[in-house]
């Protein structure tokens, strides 16, 4: 086994340390999720968080770790009898982003479950994963029906596994700790707040101390056990502080004062729900007991809303985590109270947890976060030259311009939209938006299963199997059942698709109050991918060319800002703007063949420059119409003289054509479910051309 990375010797990340440390003490916190940019010591610092863990007591022989001194009752291995326990070191379980649902939760053998009469289980990662630590990196990344098992459990403190009738359960307590990278896709508001404590790391851009990371990572690499040898007292010290913490804990006292300001805060912040309160209770009484203390203070509170409070307060996936500590701070003052503490906001200003001015403050904690400035990479301000936080001008004023551009201009408010979706059915990755072949949703039929069965269909494998009664020689109520007869359930859900937005930037859409109109209707589409778990590309053309200014990702908000800065002037090379998309989907069919391809369209249908600008676009449209693409355009063209140019661009594209107004969820138009009529046979992303012009909502 590999020598781990010492957590003592971590540079820097004091709001990633304290956290991990604080679920350390009390792993009822609820875990902590870590947002950064890649090679910011994310994984290593989990990773070596497992060694400073107090050893386990677990029953000899139980697969679930059960405690010799209070065994699970219901434990599937169990009933245990009183014997001495074995210790061993607590264990740190990775979970990889492709495992399967029996791979987390465990599986049943469903043929020996029906033949035998016997709840053969096998466990999975949580069971693995009990009294130790639960690691999941690039957790955004993780199917969502996957998270909500793993958060369940975690909440529960027990994993409950089901096939079609026979139940198994067992204690599943463990300290959750998730990593990703806001620029590879967001998780979903719902699971973000599943996530007890949430910190945001970024590499230091003080030039002593990446000096110090590179030396210390090197010296690692070199000798790994001499490197940690050196370190071995730190680590030891720390243990035992992580041991005292935990027997202090009990004793803590959290006061009235302290309850008032902890929920006054979450009021002033208009978190939903009451979980953040929960959290921020059990955070702060974790810090007292962490600073060797047996009552909560005014500094206890504070920390623990820097550390619980930015992820709760997201409305939706661009806007920025953070705090303002100004408020967080009249807050606090206003309702303190006899036993609020002192005001000292530095509770331990020698250990590893050290706040820092502010710990828990995500880098980029908006416009407001007085280090704004400073979230630059090179340490200035920079503030123009980012497309987030938005800017405060109204919705169709402009932000700046260059030379030979006209200014951008801020979207006009977003809307709920109607939904578009891809006809057929597809195989793609789970999601909101299109009929699918997925492991969840509703049975359709049956077939032999290909590998280990996971949904068993119950009547189809009795009818399978109950012609062979005889021959089997059944002589009992049981069924005779063997492998051949087993029966996997077809069923039909939903899949996430790429959305590829072309975006017509071109002088003929400069109008502010045009183009605001149109960034409010692709931002909204742009809410509609991410709820519905789609990957969204972005490609705009004006001038003489045509450019990728977002390719396909999972990062919708990376979209809103290259959206929000996007200028508008110069020719309108459609055709350009075509080609460019049928390059895009190409590549990514080649990269995710299963995952089919929505193409959006916004433009007036206008087409300049070159020879012959209308039939080039044309006979782009028909190309991709060729290869089977849905498509639907979004028409812009607006006053009282409209010229249906976008209309003869859906009939070129064989897709549909609707307005901005019929675009809205509440407009008196309706809007068809599949973007290009229809059905469709199974398996096809494609419909026919309609024989009276390009449809349009109806």
């Amino acid at each position: 086994m590999s020598t781990p990375f010492p957590f003592t010797a971590v540079v820097g990340m004091d709001d990633l340390r304290l956290a991990l440390l604080l679920n350390a003490v009390s792993p009822a916190v609820g875990g902590v999720l870590v947002r950064g940019e890649k090679g910011t010591a994310k994984s290593t610092a989990v990773r070596a968080l497992s060694a400073l863990m107090p050893e386990v007591a677990t029953v000899p022989g139980c697969r679930f770790s059960c405690d010799p001194a209070a065994p699970d009752p219901r434990c599937p291995d169990g009933p245990h009898e009183s014997a001495p326990g074995v210790s061993r070191p607590a264990r740190m379980v990775e979970l990889p982003v492709g495992a399967s649902e029996d791979r987390l939760v465990g599986a049943l053998d469903i043929e020996r479950a029906l033949s035998e009469g016997v709840k053969a289980f096998e466990p999975g990662l949580l069971a693995d994963a009990h009294r130790g630590v639960l690691y999941v990196d690039e957790v955004n990344l993780l199917h969502d029906h996957l998270v909500d098992l793993l958060l369940d459990a975690a909440a529960m403190g027990a994993s409950y596994v089901e096939r079609e009738g026979v139940s198994v359960r067992h204690a599943a307590r463990f300290l959750l700790v998730g990593t990703m990278n806001p620029e590879e896709g967001e998780l979903r508001p719902q699971l973000l707040d599943r996530f007890g404590l949430t910190v945001e790391v970024a590499a230091s851009r003080e030039p002593e101390l990446r000096v110090e990371v590179v030396r210390r990572r090197l010296a690692y690499d070199d000798d790994p056990a001499g490197f940690a040898a050196r370190w071995a007292g730190e680590e030891s010290a720390l243990r035992e502080r992580i041991a005292a913490a935990r027997s202090l804990l009990p004793e803590v006292r959290l006061g009235d004062a302290a309850l008032l300001q902890i929920a006054a805060t979450c009021a002033a912040f208009e978190v939903d729900g009451m979980r953040a309160d929960i959290v921020m209770a059990r955070t702060a009484t974790a810090l007292a007991a962490w600073a060797g203390r047996t009552d909560v203070r005014a500094e206890d509170v504070r920390q623990a809303a820097l550390l619980a409070l930015p992820h709760r307060r997201r409305r939706n996936p661009f806007d920025a985590p953070g705090l303002d500590e100004e408020k967080l701070d009249d807050t606090l003052e206003e309702f303190a109270g006899e036993d609020g503490g002192d005001g000292d906001n530095d509770p331990d200003p020698d250990g590893p947890d050290g706040s820092g001015g502010g710990g828990g403050r995500p880098p980029e904690s908006g416009p407001e976060g007085p280090d704004a400035p400073e979230r630059d990479a090179s340490g200035q301000d920079d503030t123009p030259e980012r497309p987030e936080p938005r800017p405060e001008p109204e919705a169709g004023q402009p932000q700046r311009a260059g030379a030979g551009e006209q200014s951008a201009v801020q979207a006009a408010e977003p809307f709920r939209t109607k939904m578009l979706s891809v006809p057929g059915l597809g195989e793609g990755a789970a999601g909101r938006r299109s009929r699918a072949r997925t492991e969840h949703g509703r049975t359709t039929g049956s077939r032999r299963p290909r590998g280990a069965l996971t949904k068993l269909h119950l009547a189809a494998t009795v009818q399978a199997a109950a012609p062979h009664q005889r021959a089997r020689g059944r002589s009992g109520p049981g069924l005779v059942v063997r492998r051949d007869d087993l029966r996997q359930a077809t069923r039909e859900g939903r899949e996430g698709n790429l959305v590829l937005f072309v975006v017509d930037a071109s002088g003929s859409m400069a109008a502010r109050q045009r183009m605001s109109a149109v960034k409010g209707a692709v931002l909204s589409l742009l809410l509609d991918a991410y709820q519905r778990r789609d990957k969204v590309g972005l490609v705009t053309f004006r001038g003489k060319d045509a450019a990728v200014a977002l390719p396909p990702t999972s990062s919708v908000d990376a979209a809103a800002a290259r959206l929000e800065s996007l200028p508008t002037g110069g020719r309108t090379p459609l055709a350009a703007g075509l080609l460019k998309a049928h390059d895009v989907l190409r590549v990514e069919r080649m990269r995710d063949p299963a995952r089919r391809p929505l193409l959006v369209v916004v433009t007036d249908g206008r087409a300049t420059g070159g020879p012959d600008p209308v039939a080039l676009a044309s006979r782009a449209a028909r190309l991709l119409a060729a290869e089977k693409t849905a498509s639907v355009v979004v028409d812009c063209e607006s006053g009282p003289v409209r010229l249906g140019l976008a209309g003869t661009l859906a009939t070129d594209l064989e897709g549909a054509a609707v307005t901005l107004d019929e675009l809205r969820a509440d407009s008196i138009a309706g809007l068809v479910r599949d973007v290009q009529g229809g059905q469709g046979a199974p398996g096809a992303a494609h419909g026919a051309r309609g024989t009276n012009g390009p449809r349009r909502a109806a």
